[in-house]
Order: C-alpha cells, then sequence, then structure tokens
C-alpha cells in the first residue's frame, strides 16, 4: 500500500465526562488541567469536562445523552429555548472544539469513556481513520499485557453522532469494566497510560518520523441485540447467561448460550459466529441493547508520516 502524508497534528482535544458518571475521563482530564498540561513538545492540548452538569450530579446525562448529539443535522438546526442541555452543550463543544468537518477543527480529538461491560481498552471509531489506526497499531506494541482492540462503526462523518466526530482525526478511548460513579485504580492508569501514549505518538509524528504500515484487528459491527422481553408489557424476561456475562470479545457460535430467563431456560445463539462486545452494559438497558456484536476484520495499514512543506 502507498505512502500517505497528513499535516502537523499540533492541536488535540482531550475530553472526559461526555457521560458524567464515567469517572476516568473526568479524573484524568482533571487532573490534567491542575498540572496545566496543555502543551506537550509539539502538540498543543486542549482539556475539556464535556457535560459538567452531569459530572456534579453524576448522573450519565441531564435529558438525553450528549453522546447522540454531533452529528450535522443536530449541530446545524437552530436551538430553541426547550432544547435539551446536552444538545446546548453540543453546540457550544462544536463551536469550541470545531465545527465538524471545517479547517478549523482539532487536529484530534480523543473522548475518554468507561463501560461496565468486561471490554479492556478499546478504542472506537467511525470512519477508516488511518491517524487513528496509527495511534492504536502503536499503543498495542507498547501497552502489552493489556490488549488494545479496535472497534470500527461503520458510520459516514455526517451521521457520526459522537463527540470524537466534531475533530479532523478522533477516536474514544472505552475501558473496563468500572461500575458508573466508581473510580478504579488499574483502570484509571490503562486511560492515563493510553492518553499519554497518544500525545507521544503526535510528537513523533510532527518531528518527522515516518511510521510503517501494517496490519490492524478491528471488529466491525454487525448488530445489536436486545433483551428477551414480554410481548405483552414489553419487560425483559430474561438476564445475559453466566457463560456469556464478562466474555466481551470471546467467539460466540451458533447454539451458545446468551440469556438465561427468570424461569432458568437457556436461550441460545442463532446464526452466523459473530463477537460479542459491550455485555451487559448498564447504559444500554433503555437502549435496548443487552450486547453488540461484531466480525474480526483485518485492515491495512499504509506508511505515514508529516507532509513535508
Amino acid at each position: 500500500m502507498e505512502h500517505v502524508s497528513f499535516p502537523p497534528l499540533s492541536r488535540m482535544a482531550l475530553c472526559g465526562g461526555t457521560h458524567g458518571n464515567e469517572m476516568s475521563g473526568v479524573y484524568v482530564v482533571r487532573e490534567m488541567q491542575k498540572q496545566k498540561a496543555d502543551q506537550a513538545g509539539s502538540v498543543s492540548i486542549t482539556t475539556v469536562l464535556s457535560s459538567p452538569r452531569a459530572v456534579d450530579a453524576c448522573r450519565r446525562y441531564i435529558d438525553t445523552d450528549l453522546n447522540r448529539c454531533f452529528t450535522n443535522a443536530q449541530l446545524s438546526a437552530p436551538l430553541t429555548d426547550s432544547a435539551p442541555y446536552e444538545l446546548r452543550r453540543a453546540h457550544e463543544l462544536n463551536a469550541q472544539l470545531g465545527p465538524k468537518g471545517s479547517p478549523e477543527a482539532v487536529d484530534l480529538l480523543c473522548d475518554l469513556h468507561n463501560t461496565t461491560a468486561n471490554m479492556g481498552l478499546c478504542l472506537i471509531l467511525y470512519s477508516l481513520d488511518w491517524v487513528s489506526l496509527h495511534i492504536c497499531k502503536y499503543m498495542q506494541s507498547r501497552m502489552a499485557p493489556v490488549p488494545v482492540r479496535v472497534i470500527q462503526l461503520d458510520i459516514p462523518p455526517p451521521d457520526a453522532y459522537s463527540l470524537e466526530s466534531v475533530g479532523k482525526h478522533g477516536f474514544s478511548i472505552e475501558v473496563g469494566p468500572q461500575p458508573n460513579g466508581v473510580l478504579r485504580a488499574d483502570i484509571f492508569n490503562t486511560v492515563k497510560q493510553a492518553v499519554d501514549l497518544t500525545i507521544e505518538w503526535l510528537q513523533g509524528f510532527n518531528s518527522g518520523r515516518t511510521f510503517d504500515g501494517g496490519e490492524v484487528e478491528a471488529y466491525a459491527l454487525v448488530k445489536s441485540v436486545d433483551y428477551p422481553r414480554d410481548p405483552a408489557t414489553n419487560e425483559i424476561t430474561a438476564a445475559v447467561h453466566p457463560e456469556l456475562q464478562d466474555n466481551d470479545f470471546k467467539l460466540l457460535r451458533p447454539g451458545d448460550p446468551t440469556f438465561l430467563t427468570f424461569s432458568s431456560e437457556t436461550v441460545r445463539h442463532e446464526g452466523e459466529e459473530l463477537y460479542p462486545f459491550f455485555v451487559n452494559e448498564c447504559a444500554y438497558y433503555e437502549k435496548k441493547i443487552a450486547f453488540h456484536l461484531a466480525k474480526k476484520i483485518t485492515m491495512t495499514l499504509p506508511s505515514i508520516s508529516v507532509k513535508k512543506d
């Protein structure tokens, strides 16, 4: 594959508290603000608590999920007096860090999240972005034994609904398991190491280093699976099966248990072999998602370097 070059990536935004009860991002951002860590060599760093009211309340959101408010349509629509807090905040963040899709947008936006699911460290991308994939490859080589996985959501930029889509390049870092409203030292340190390696990669890139191509495995979303429900009341009638619980990214084969009903009957997986993730994520009950299913793909990366004047 041919070589690809990009202009210097000198402006990075690091966001935490997009969901106000996901504590690693909140405290990483607060710590960096306390240390006034707004410049790292060639990289200018803007640290942002994305949803201050939700952070203060230690809730995922106040009115609606902020991380679903960044489509082009939502950002371009005029705000009304009755607009949700999060939509107003999305417009503010877009003005500060974007505008989305413009030359003024930050070069890299990294948004920090936690999940209650046993997913380890994941980078979630909404488009095929060589910069983000190279950063992931760099992390993978330096964070062992912590696995670093890529989740690929094939959503075109105008429809990408999450905060990282505001940057020219962007990804969210998702780390778990960590309960909502709880801070765990091991998870905090994993997030901080991933952030430090991202900044280190940007400094190397800006200094003229060429990063060799190669391959990165990724999990491409195929579908979401809801809990079994009572057709009359729409209430769930089963919990995630103990054999699936905490087994994110373990291949799910036809016939494998997925749910255990409250009357102790086992529901089994039907269809093709796929990989589950976000298994029994607390915040997804309201979204009617018990887990996502993905196929594993291999992406071939070109070598990459800064564009010479």
